[in-house]
């Protein structure tokens, strides 16, 4: 059974992950994808539905978490608009 903290713990894991991604529409996209995944799922109540959505949301932080790795190991040569604004 999955408690409410595995998936606070986990939304807050996925959206650190997203934070490590050097391009900012990457960024933004997993941002806002996660809130939208966990807001979409926050009505269920069903305990095998529940631990569904949780396996589904730890695949994808493995998935983050690996393209993050490529991601970094590979920068983009060039920064977007938003970056340079940043700067």
């Amino acid at each position: 059974m999955v408690d409410k903290s595995q998936v606070l713990s986990l939304c807050r894991s996925l959206l650190r992950a997203g934070r490590k991604y050097p391009d900012y529409n990457i960024r933004e996209y997993t941002k806002r994808r996660t809130l939208d995944g966990f807001r979409m799922n926050k009505n269920l109540t069903d305990p095998s539905k529940v631990e569904e959505a949780y396996a589904e949301g730890k695949s994808q932080l493995e998935v983050v978490e690996r393209v993050v790795k490529v991601y970094l190991a590979y920068p983009p040569k060039t920064k977007n608009i938003m970056e340079l604004k940043l700067q």
